[in-house]
């Protein structure tokens, strides 16, 4: 798969551990690999995976195929990624096999003590359990294993222990594929979003920093395809653009974490430019009602999720105080320019928790 800028995609480790479960199920059932297998992508695409090896052995089915990350620089690129199916009554299990890390601490999307498989892998592989076990008439009751051979030693090259990922790898991906990340690439597609939003005549874009905060923003305002800008971590380059360029009116939507970063002061909301401050926020809890207790939980909390949770466990407005911040950054960039500028918080669940009107 190849972008207008020449580089080619690639696929995630959840779409490749997803094709493995498949063609490893089917053998349980039929005592035949299916390679190539097809499986579904979340956006509805269907794409062909070659399987690297396959073996039936001991009441278990294993099948591996090797990441293909394109042109991305992503550290799991060449990875073998193995799926073992096991018959296990009660229904469909996840398995942390070797090199796959296992959730040691709260904040992340799947809770402690869980296999570092995120929700959106989940959903594929347990789409593509149903899918075979329909068509043969099986009740998809099985255990899946996804190990990732060095995966160990790959995961020292990541933030994973940082988070509280032992062991291994993150099974990730929200499309299952990977777009291979080019800054100039991706500041280039910015700039042609708004100028074909501005050639067409529309008064009102919005910017989202992933997949999730974008289908988020899109249902609230009921925006057109066209109206939505893959801003990414870009935020500051987005804006500048605008600044010279202007739409009157511009979204800008994210998780609370990124959201959180431009309310900081930062234009870059990439994971390399630095983590959220925690102390910083806790300050803002502060100014919405936090008593020390709470503001503690906040600075010790894993992750921006987590603090934001723990706000607003205590009723407190965290998400509408962190919005108005990265407003009034925000609207610095684009001083003296006809803009009105909104922003919209969401959680992983693309709840909206914070806003600020323009």
């Amino acid at each position: 798969m190849v972008r207008d800028s020449g580089l080619r995609r690639g696929w995630t480790t959840g779409a490749c551990a997803t094709a493995a479960a498949k063609s490893a199920y089917g053998a349980l059932l039929t005592g035949t690999f299916q390679d190539p297998v097809t499986i579904a992508l979340p956006r509805g695409q269907r794409a062909a995976f070659a399987l690297a090896g396959h073996r039936l052995a001991d009441g278990a089915a294993t099948a591996s195929v090797v990441k293909d990350a394109g042109d991305d620089p992503d550290v799991t690129h060449g990875a073998l990624i193995e799926a073992t199916v096991r018959a296990s009554p009660g229904g469909l299990r996840f398995r942390a096999g070797p090199g796959v890390g296992t959730v040691t601490k709260p904040g992340l999307p799947v809770e402690p003590g869980e296999p570092a498989i995120n929700l959106a892998p989940r959903r594929m592989i347990a789409d593509a359990i149903a899918e075979v076990a329909a068509a043969h008439g099986d009740a998809g009751d099985v255990e899946v294993e996804i190990a990732i051979p060095g995966g160990e030693e790959l995961a020292r090259k990541t933030m994973n222990s940082r988070l509280g990922i032992v062991g291994g790898l993150s099974i990730l991906g929200t499309t299952g594929i990977v777009v291979p990340y080019s800054c100039a690439a991706w500041i280039h597609s910015i700039y042609s979003g708004i100028d074909v939003a501005r050639a067409t005549g529309l008064d009102h874009v919005a910017g989202a920093t992933g997949a999730t905060s974008e289908a988020a923003v899109q249902r609230h305002y009921g925006l057109t395809e066209s109206a939505l800008i893959d801003m990414g971590d870009f935020v500051g380059g987005m804006l500048k653009y605008l600044r010279r360029h202007p739409v009157p009116r511009v979204t800008i939507a994210g998780g609370v974490a990124k959201m959180t970063k431009l309310a900081q002061g930062r234009l870059d909301l990439h994971s390399r430019k630095g983590a959220v401050d925690l102390a910083a926020l806790a300050d803002v809890a502060r100014e919405v009602g936090a008593g020390d207790a709470v503001a503690d939980a906040i600075v010790h909390a894993n992750t921006a999720a987590l603090a934001f949770r723990i706000a607003e466990g205590e009723g407190l407005a965290l998400g509408d105080a962190i919005a108005a911040a990265a407003r009034r950054q925000a609207a610095a960039v684009v001083a003296g320019a006809r803009i009105e500028i909104d922003v919209l918080l969401f959680n992983r669940d693309a709840r909206l928790v914070g806003k600020a009107p323009g």
